[in-house]
């Protein structure tokens, strides 16, 4: 496993990151949680990695409670990432689908879902803290600031930052986050390479670390999606058109000279995607069994894509992709994908 060190700081991050999600939610992914446990443990164990993001709202908390249980006694040795601002306490429902729970960015709010994640996780200090999903007025919102300097300076969190979403787009917001928080998490692969692409140059000039989530586009590049079988209403991914999963499994079907016969899997090449880009620090793929914990974590061990491989991602998205993954929704009763996590 390789590291990655965040901007003005000796922190080392691992290139792939663990998203406690998938073992601490009904949304889709691990059902055992004694499966879930052990996946903690050899991530971290066996592979090497040492970058857990999870969030409150996760399982109601159960992302948070997880981590304790499994690897409270690596808190040193592990950089943990968790996100509050959705209204758990008063709203204690399990989120189902796409639905979201009111957001509170009171300061006391704030500051009250970032003590109960301290409890749950069973420490004294957050890593990364994250606003989840706020909206711009949030992101610029002076007053939320203050209170994460606040907790920044009480020692309580380390770096805090933003979680984009829900929606794909969020150029504005993005491009907002990067310029005033320490790190921007971001959606980002082959299928959907805007608006990311508009955020890298930007968190150089401003050294934002970012980290990515959704490398893989819901089971298109790490082999898992069967065309035969779409998700059904239970499934997190079931907002995917079933004419926007097609399309795009034609245009996986193009990349194959980028993958098959080079030592690397699709699942692998979408990770090196990102990882290509020097400010995104960290990439969250779906782990769900022993088998992708080991091709996902192995993804670090091989070379980099080349600028050459790169350039004709891009091309093929400018060129092409982008238009023809768009198609779908040009049918009115399809809405463009919508990402939670």
């Amino acid at each position: 496993m390789k590291y990655r060190q965040l901007p003005n700081t000796n922190l080392q991050v691992s290139e792939i990151g663990f998203g406690v999600w998938t073992v601490a939610t009904k949304w889709w992914g691990v059902t055992d949680e004694e499966y879930g446990k052990r996946l903690l443990r050899s991530a971290y164990e066996d592979y090497g990695i040492n970058f857990f993001d999870t969030a409150d709202v996760y399982g109601n908390g159960r992302g948070e409670t997880i981590i304790a249980e499994v690897l409270k006694d690596k808190r040193h040795e592990i950089f943990i990432s968790t996100k509050g601002g959705y209204d758990i306490y008063t709203y204690r429902g399990e989120r189902t689908g796409h639905s979201e729970l009111p957001q509170d960015w009171r300061p006391e709010s704030l500051r009250r879902s970032l003590e109960e994640s301290l409890k749950r996780l069973k420490t004294d200090y957050i890593d990364l803290y994250q606003l989840h999903n706020p909206r711009m007025s949030t992101i610029q919102s002076d007053i939320v600031l203050e209170t994460l300097e606040r907790l920044k300076e009480e020692g309580k969190i380390r770096y805090y930052g933003v979680a984009l979403g829900p929606d794909l787009g969020w150029e504005k917001e993005g491009l907002a986050a990067i310029e005033r928080y320490d790190v921007v998490h971001i959606i980002n692969n082959i299928l959907e390479q805007d608006p990311a692409r508009s955020f890298f140059p930007h968190a150089e000039k401003h050294q934002t670390s970012l980290i990515v989530r959704v490398p893989h586009a819901s089971g298109l590049l790490d082999g898992s999606y069967d065309p035969d079988k779409h998700f059904d209403k239970s499934d997190h991914r079931n907002h995917r058109p079933i004419e926007w999963m097609k399309a795009g499994l034609e245009v996986v079907r193009e990349l194959k000279p980028l993958y098959e016969g080079t030592g690397r899997t699709v699942g692998q090449l979408a990770i090196l995607f990102s990882l290509a880009r020097p400010m995104v620090k960290s990439v969250f793929p779906n782990i769900t069994n022993e088998q992708n914990l080991k091709e996902f974590a192995k993804t670090s061990d091989l070379p980099p894509l080349t600028q050459e491989e790169m350039e004709q991602i891009e091309s093929l998205w400018v060129n092409g992709y982008k238009e023809r993954l768009a198609q779908p929704f040009a049918n009115s009763e399809n809405k463009p994908a919508k990402i939670v996590g």
